[in-house]
């Protein structure tokens, strides 16, 4: 069949992502901001200060000057970087500034919009889902969800001109686990050109036009999650904000994520800077929701501390466990980080809105898929950096984290920067996992 689109439609939770960019007011963050934390901290393991505390070391005097060196560069405003093992923290520092325009100092507690790093959390709200009996991985999609039980795959590119297309009725099953995994053939408009051509001039979400490719037989990154998070909402009779906090943020003590960031905490919210074409960065008013306000994405949304994600991370360094809290089995953290898609591989995904993305991610064409997170492939450098198997993935705005089993170690580097993949953020990524592998862990051991 052949169909026709209209205007360009951007993805609706991109646009509330960066809703302080073009609604807020230009006014710099409140005085009461807290006063910045010595950068380069470091932490004996299983002391788990708050944030400022401990003496540094020589790892973490190397991690700092990563901090620093990116800030001096350009490469960010400000950053926020922690590493964790099991225990307790072994690294926790921040460089730059909050707020450039008012010249507040950025801090350790500063609350970031960590956006596709929900993902993650949204997927272990599915595997809660799942251990309990109440959803299966192989489950088709449209057990739980209407509209998804007469499916059609795209055959071919959309034609550039004039919108028009072929599809044709899927024959494969979408199931769960092919959410999870991100093969499901639902795609993302800001990263594929053909998703953006067919939800031109229209309403439509992302699943509700024909897919990429048949259910498990291709890799793109997509709204996968945000379907997921329907599902949780669907079989636990809650929203995702109640869900989450309930289900996974009280018992790990994650007291400052949530999808608002209340006005009491407004002044560590970091402004976002977007990247000009002459390479400088330009910053607009920072902002965010004060009251959680339904809809909520499982794909994106959240905003969290290097803190908070730490504590999220060290649950799954601990098998699902932290401190007296049990939010997962063993086998259920394994099975996440289990190649879930089998002879294929992570692709990489186009800029196809330039201002929002460079291509991404790193490790594609090497690095397979779980649930829920990309895993790190054999190594390709000599360079120090993440074991094979590293459970990760990142946010629109140049947050990143990587979980590593092997080493029992998991990092965060958090920025507010656009473009994602924006080449000094990358940068800046590269040499804080170098740090952590070349100087910390050695340091620690």
């Amino acid at each position: 069949m052949k169909r026709q689109m209209g205007d360009w439609f951007v993805l609706g939770w991109l646009a509330l992502a960066a809703t302080s960019w073009s609604c807020s007011d230009s006014s710099s963050p409140a005085s009461e901001a807290p006063a910045a934390a010595e950068p380069g901290v470091a932490v004996a393991p299983g002391a788990g200060p708050a944030p400022g505390e401990g003496a540094a070391g020589p790892g973490a005097d190397a991690l700092e000057r990563v901090l620093t060196s990116a800030v001096e560069r350009g490469d960010t405003p400000g950053l926020v970087g922690l590493v964790v093992n099991r225990d307790g923290v072994l690294f926790q520092g921040a460089a730059g500034q909050l707020d450039v325009a008012s010249g507040t100092p950025m801090t350790t507690d500063a609350i970031f919009n960590i956006a596709s790093m929900t993902k993650p959390v949204t997927s272990v709200a599915a595997m809660m889902l799942v251990e309990r009996g109440m959803l299966g991985l192989d489950d088709p999609v449209s057990m739980y969800l209407a509209g998804f039980d007469a499916l059609e795959v795209l055959s071919g590119d959309v034609d550039q001109e004039t919108g028009e297309f072929e599809a044709a009725p899927a024959e494969n099953t979408m199931t769960v686990r092919h959410l999870l995994a991100h093969t499901s053939g639902i795609g993302y408009a800001f990263a594929n050109s053909n998703v953006a051509r067919l939800q031109q001039g229209t309403q439509l979400a992302e699943w509700e036009i024909p897919l990429l490719s048949e259910p498990g037989t291709q890799w793109n990154y997509s709204a996968s999650t945000r379907v997921v998070g329907l599902i949780v909402e669907q079989l636990s009779g809650q929203d995702l904000e109640t869900f989450f906090q309930q289900e996974i943020f009280e018992p790990l003590g994650m007291t400052d994520t949530s999808f608002a960031v209340p006005a009491d905490k407004a002044a560590r919210l970091p402004t976002l800077h977007v990247r000009g074409a002459d390479g400088s960065l330009q910053e607009g008013p920072n902002g965010a929701p004060a009251v959680p306000t339904p809809p909520f994405g499982g794909d994106g949304g959240l905003y969290s501390t290097a803190h908070d994600y730490g504590l999220f991370m060290r649950m799954l360094l601990g098998g699902g466990a932290l401190g007296e809290a049990r939010i997962l089995s063993e086998d259920s953290i394994a099975q996440m980080g289990d190649n879930q898609i089998g002879d294929i591989f992570v692709e990489l995904q186009e800029a196809a809105n330039p201002a929002l993305t460079k291509p991404f991610p790193l490790g594609a064409g090497n690095d397979k898929f779980g649930l829920g997170f990309q895993l790190t492939g054999p190594s390709t450098s000599d360079g120090p950096q993440r074991s094979p198997g590293s459970m990760a993935w990142a946010g629109l705005f140049n947050t990143e984290f990587w979980v590593d089993p092997t080493e029992q170690v998991a990092a965060t580097l958090l920025m507010q920067v656009l473009p994602f993949y924006d080449d000094g953020a990358i940068r800046a990524l590269s040499e804080f996992e170098a740090a952590v592998y070349g100087d910390l862990l050695p340091a620690t051991q």
